[in-house]
């Protein structure tokens, strides 16, 4: 945004335009994108990308403004789980308004489409590449690219207080953090940094209403051990494995346990296991749509010429398997990248998950943040998909129980153009479970309609 239209904007919010003045040379990169190769015409949005120094990372960010009435629509930050995945999924895979058609790939660039029901039709939206080396997100000094819970969820803090310091028009807009698996761990960590920021005074005045989480990760044992009871309960494994591991597990964290029988019926649950995709239990398991991290060359893996050949490119995937193959190609390729304004020379190839980051896991446990947030009345959607095996929804429910709040609209269906659509449980405190009947692991990638007109209600602070 020029420096003259927000200093325009900035004039409702005069005491905010000394501190704007004063630091707006420091740490913004931004530029309007109006046309992706692979689109047919202009974007019929608002979309800007750029990156915002923090610590001495660049952190890369697409920004979409509203399809509704961006002045007064919420402004959601989406970060995507991992950690190091690009929050590229949640724009292209999960509730952004661009979709790559699913077509056999025949060696041209993907092309994509408009979706109608993405959540900028309701709501501002950043999508941000965090903790740093996911995405486009970098540095040029290589002792920062390590990483963690507390140190990524304080760049995050401090991103989005530069953001909307070169942003101030949406100050006022009601603000939500939004995440996914294990973004869903450190929403809350960052929802309460913004909390004390603004207890504390510091500028910009941010105006904080809650968060929102889908099928998330907490750190508690919960989250693994609810996979047992949640196979057993779906006919994945039988009654006879299921006590049998009960009995021999009883009191072992499943992820690390040390009764060695306990480890050998664990086994032969992981045996069934293998045999399913965990994120979805109703979809075909298929090969990996993008090269592991762990075994690419240092090398560079496509050429950088006018074909934009791959040297070794990933396999391509089955029609009926869920892929992101299309994105690897598509964000790998040089017009791409020009048309996003990927600075050159900086990511030598995007990959949609970066699993070999330097991240500390050095917060045991989010539940504490819940608590401390939906205490003070701050708003909070859980939320998850009815057919994920990675983080079921049996183990969620167990760790918002033991919030123990009272219940004060007990469980019910809620619909979607006259269907059911998932099953919702109020609390006290602003916090309300959902699940989305039919959902996996990431489920707006398929059930996009079904989760907006979740937002959509509880964004206006109705029920489901």
């Amino acid at each position: 945004m020029p420096f003259s239209t927000a200093m325009a904007s900035c004039l409702r919010l005069q005491p905010l335009c000394e501190l704007l003045l004063l630091l707006w040379p420091l740490f913004i990169s931004a530029s309007i994108v109006t046309h992706l190769p692979g689109f047919h015409g202009p974007l019929p949005f608002h979309l800007d990308t750029g990156y915002v120094g923090v610590d001495e990372v660049q952190l890369f960010y697409y920004f979409i403004e509203s399809e509704g009435n961006p002045v007064e629509d919420p402004l959601i930050l989406w970060l995507t789980g991992g950690p190091g995945c690009s929050s590229f999924c949640g724009l292209f895979f999960e509730v952004g308004p661009l979709k790559f058609r699913r077509v056999k790939y025949n060696g041209s660039l993907p092309t994509l489409k408009y979706h109608p029901s993405s959540w900028t039709k309701i709501s501002n939206m950043i999508f941000l590449d965090s903790p740093v080396g996911s995405g486009f997100s970098f540095s040029n000094n290589p002792e920062t690219y390590v990483d963690g819970d507390v140190t990524s969820s304080l760049r995050v803090h401090k991103f989005l207080r530069k953001w909307l310091i070169d942003h101030p028009q949406f100050l006022p807009n009601p603000l939500y953090i939004a995440g996914d698996s294990y973004a869903g761990k450190v929403v809350p960590i960052i929802t309460d940094l913004i909390s004390q920021g603004i207890e504390s005074g510091a500028p910009p005045p941010l105006n904080l209403k809650g968060y929102l989480i889908g099928n998330p990760f907490t750190g508690e044992a919960i989250d693994i051990n609810a996979r047992v009871p949640y196979a057993h309960n779906m006919g994945i494994i039988s009654d006879e494995i299921y006590k049998s591991t009960t009995i021999s597990c009883e009191g072992e964290d499943y992820e690390n346990p040390t009764n060695a029988v306990c480890a050998e019926k664990l086994q032969v649950v992981k045996k069934y296991f293998d045999e399913i995709n965990i994120k979805h239990i109703l979809e075909p398991k298929c090969m990996r749509a993008s090269p592991k991290p762990k075994n690419l060359s240092k090398e560079r893996r496509f050429l950088n010429d006018e074909h934009g050949k791959f040297i070794m490119p990933p396999d391509v995937p089955a029609l009926n398997c869920r892929s992101y193959y299309l994105g690897y190609i598509w964000a790998n390729n040089d017009d791409v990248r020009d048309a996003l304004h990927v600075q050159k020379g900086t990511v030598q190839e995007w990959i949609r998950c970066n699993h070999d980051l330097q991240y500390a896991y050095d917060i045991p446990s989010s539940v504490k943040y819940h608590h401390k947030l939906t205490s003070r009345r701050y708003r909070a959607l859980v939320y998850s998909g009815d057919h994920d095996l990675v983080i079921p929804h049996i183990g969620t429910q167990t760790w918002i129980r033991s919030l123990n709040y009272s219940i004060v609209d007990d469980w019910r269906s809620w619909f979607s153009s006259g269907q059911i659509a998932g099953y919702t449980r109020a609390y006290d405190n602003n916090l309300t479970f959902a699940t989305i009947k039919g959902g996996g692991h990431t489920i707006q990638e398929e059930n996009l309609r079904e989760s907006l007109t979740m937002i959509k209600r509880w964004l206006s602070s109705k029920p489901l």
